[in-house]
């Protein structure tokens, strides 16, 4: 199994990254506030406006480290890509099934009943660990409506359809977000998903930790030779990396949902994280997004039992593994792709 490695998080909008020698270095303003040797990390993940150094980044090209950079507010910009190593004869399987719809449909509906039943399991979670504290009643009935919704994403086989049973669900899911807030509520209302920008302080953070989600689906897909930007329920678009997008859809409720509801009720964020700008867009501060990441990093060391492998792993690597089972089942090393199961 690979190794989980470090993630060096850089949130100085004024941070500069350069390279001395086997090193990262961290500057601002000409001083040199840290240093990281690149051998411990697995990626480097950029918030300054200043970048890095073209030394850096063909460093990290050269060794597989993954360079992301983000604006300060947590918007994807670019990434740094070396060579490519990957098998041919397996981006040529998915350049393929994404030219067909029909083929598509087949890999894209168990992204979708993953994401369905994880979501599913969020309220049972909520139900049985919370019962004088949430509306339970309310949690069963749409429990049983997204289990009935689990057949009939099985059995779909239409792209459109498949999307049509993913967005009512999703609704009836996210009808329920507001009552999973158990603490600070007056600061964190759920009323509904918005996004570019986010208009809230839930919605802010919803939309940060889907930045990051994608990003570790994107490298987990690259370093299994698979192409993130050719997807299969999200088709191809310039600059979108739609397969990333519909490997996280599985994890969105499991990984970042829960990790944001985690960061409210546990006060890891508060209202003063937050800054509205003049066109109401809701952004974490430079405190908050420290906060942030630096817990979403620990929950990233936590150990799980993966549902299909029956192994102990942590967080971190649960893109990467359902990015190698993807990839085993493009190859026919499997005959369908198992989604995350989480209970």
């Amino acid at each position: 199994m690979r190794q989980l490695l470090t993630q060096l998080y850089v949130t100085s909008e004024d941070a500069y990254l350069s390279l001395d020698g086997e090193n990262v270095v961290v500057s601002r303003q000409k001083t040199e506030i840290g240093r990281v040797p690149l051998h411990t990390l697995e990626g480097i993940v950029c918030f300054s406006r200043s970048g890095a150094s073209p030394a850096l980044m063909g460093k990290c090209a050269a060794k597989g480290i993954d360079l992301c950079f983000f604006s300060p507010y947590g918007q994807f910009l670019a990434r740094t890509v070396g060579e490519e190593r990957g098998n041919v004869l397996l981006r040529q399987t998915q350049y393929r099934i994404s030219d067909s719809e029909a083929l598509s449909c087949r890999y894209a509906r168990y992204f979708i009943l993953g994401k369905v039943y994880n979501a599913r399991w969020v309220l049972e979670r909520a139900t049985r660990d919370h019962p004088q504290r949430v509306p339970v009643e309310e949690f069963k009935r749409t429990s049983a409506q997204l289990a009935a919704a689990l057949p009939l994403i099985e059995q779909c086989d239409d792209l459109d359809q498949l999307r049509g049973l993913e967005g009512e669900a999703a609704q009836r899911y996210f009808d329920c977000f507001d009552s999973l807030i158990l603490q600070q509520h007056e600061a964190f209302p759920f009323v509904s998903r918005n996004r570019r920008p986010p208009l809230d302080n839930v919605n802010a953070l919803l939309s940060f930790a889907y930045s990051l989600l994608a990003r570790d689906c994107a490298s987990a897909l690259s370093s299994v030779g698979l192409d993130p930007y050719v997807g299969f329920l999200h088709r191809a678009r310039p600059g979108r990396r739609s397969l990333a997008l519909d490997l996280m859809e599985e994890l969105r409720a499991v990984s970042a949902d829960r990790f944001v509801l985690s960061c409210i009720n546990q006060k890891l964020l508060t209202a003063k994280h937050f800054q509205k700008q003049e066109n109401g867009a809701v952004l974490l501060t430079d405190d908050g997004r420290c906060a942030f990441l630096k817990a979403w990093q620990t929950k990233k060391q936590e150990q799980i039992t993966h549902p299909f492998l029956k192994e102990k792993l942590p967080w971190g690597l649960v893109p990467y593994v359902q990015a190698l089972l993807l990839a085993r089942t493009l190859r026919g090393d499997l005959e369908l792709y198992p989604p995350f199961f989480w209970k």
